[in-house]
């Protein structure tokens, strides 16, 4: 029993010594959090002209469903296609004029 004991003793003392070695070796590789805050910075900045592209393609799929739901509403003679109209248009504009405006706004 006394055998098994100091068996089991040393593995936690093995287990020990390689999970603090493994830390301080993670603690070594890690960077300073200015470096990572200003690399995330660029990295978002380099993401952000394709995701403006994006909302300028989603906004022009959206204009066209949306010309298309109105002219089927148009020949059909229902009376609410005024409203139908301006809602779908509206977010088409919504779409466009976001991206433009989160272009000037954060300088990119």
């Amino acid at each position: 029993m006394k055998k098994e004991n100091t068996i089991l003793s040393i593995y936690k003392s093995l287990g020990l010594t390689l999970t603090l070695l493994l830390l301080t070796l993670y603690q070594a590789y890690a960077q300073d959090g200015n470096a990572g805050i200003n690399q995330a910075n660029e990295q978002v900045r380099s993401y952000f002209d394709t995701g403006a592209n994006l909302m300028y393609a989603i906004g022009a799929v959206v204009g066209l469903i949306g010309a298309v739901k109105v002219f089927q509403k148009w020949n059909s003679g229902e009376p609410d296609t005024s409203r139908v109209a301006s809602a779908w248009f509206g977010s088409c504009i919504f779409l466009v004029v976001v991206a433009t405006v989160l272009k000037s706004f954060f300088g990119v």
